[in-house]
């Protein structure tokens, strides 16, 4: 055959001694082929020089080979991470990632569905502020489009890959009921739109009470408190008896732990602190972070292959969460001095916004 001239897909065919169909799927990754018809399909094509390019799998199957994908963040290495595992999965499907983020912002993520839709991708991998109430999305998935979410808890009528937030927050009750804590906190940023948040406070909340400790105060933080260390520390000193942090993620655990020493006091001498994610800086700071930790990088691998199998219309069922860890590191420890009023009745928590009144009006 001349080489200057473009190989076709009945050229394979025709060297494999097989039809344009079973060619097809064996190139496409599509359907069913034998073991041996594979391996011949996929010689051929090799001696052949034989490329599927995107667009002719367009052509022939009324596809565009790209599929969205949409985090909050890429600067938060857990989502990375995530997106890597998918990126993995993905290699050598023919497919392309077409990347998105929102910064956490419902209208974003709505207004990205909307670009990615438009692009005609055939599929979508998204991590975003509530998938079950996003108009966008519905629009997409009525249109046909597939869609595999990565973090979420499950959800009604969604496929998701997620560790079981309500599970993990559990264990790290136990970890500080263990340790001989009673009054504790829970740190969160954009609880109001984060299922993850809301789901690892009602864990928390719920071993505290089975351990016989203080309900965990919650506290929710904006960008400006996350970001500020002073201000951090300021909300921080509000609350007397603390002796324990869960912060929702690893980025708010390293940020208490620069705010306590603002205020004075030392990790975990004074105060003890939990993240969550387990980001691989976590590690590497002088006191190490305790943490819950997951594998962001199977999260995205579970959620690609999921919606792989949708594509090729295999939607299966909701898979179980995996797995987690708690990484003790050098944050967690005793309190200096243990609580003696157990005989009292569990006070009930200062509201957020009674929080920020008495920091404002100081």
């Amino acid at each position: 055959m001349d080489r200057r001239q473009k190989v076709t897909i009945k050229d394979v065919a025709r060297k494999a001694g097989c039809g344009i169909a079973t060619a097809s799927r064996v190139l496409n990754k599509s359907g069913p082929a034998s073991a041996e018809a594979r391996e011949r399909v996929e010689m051929a094509a090799r001696e052949l020089g034989f490329s599927f390019s995107a667009l002719g799998r367009a052509l022939q199957g009324g596809r565009s080979m790209t599929i969205g994908c949409l985090v909050p963040s890429l600067a938060n290495p857990v989502f990375a991470e995530a997106v890597q595992g998918v990126q993995e999965t993905l290699k050598g499907t023919g497919y392309q990632l077409l990347i998105a983020s929102s910064n956490y912002d419902g209208e974003a993520d709505n207004e990205a569905i909307a670009t990615l839709a438009a692009k005609e991708v055939d599929g979508l991998i998204v991590t975003m502020v509530a998938p079950e109430r996003s108009a966008a999305l519905k629009q997409a998935r009525q249109r046909g489009l597939p869609v595999s979410l990565m973090f979420h808890d499950p959800i009604d009528g969604f496929l998701t890959a997620h560790v079981d937030n309500f599970e993990a927050a559990r264990e790290v009750a136990r970890q500080f009921a263990d340790r001989g804590h009673r009054h504790t906190a829970f740190l969160a940023l954009r609880f109001s739109t984060s299922d993850r948040s809301r789901n690892r406070y009602a864990g928390f909340h719920a071993e505290c009470r089975a351990r016989d400790m203080f309900d965990p105060t919650l506290i929710e933080l904006d960008e400006a408190d996350a970001n500020t260390p002073e201000l951090l520390a300021a909300i921080l000193a509000a609350q007397e008896g603390l002796t324990a942090i869960f912060a929702s993620n690893d980025f708010l655990a390293i940020a208490v732990q620069k705010a306590a020493r603002l205020m004075g006091e030392s990790v975990p001498r004074d105060l003890s602190v939990v993240g969550f994610d387990g980001i691989e800086i976590g590690r590497l700071l002088d006191v190490p972070l305790a943490t819950i930790e997951t594998a962001p990088d199977a999260m995205g691998r579970q959620a690609a292959q999921t919606l792989l199998d949708m594509m090729q219309g295999r939607p299966g069922a909701q898979r179980p969460p995996l797995p987690f860890d708690f990484r003790v590191g050098a944050t967690l420890g005793r309190p200096r001095t243990e609580s003696r009023d157990d005989d009292q009745v569990r006070p009930r928590p200062p509201s957020v916004h009674s929080l920020k009144t008495d920091l404002k009006q100081g």
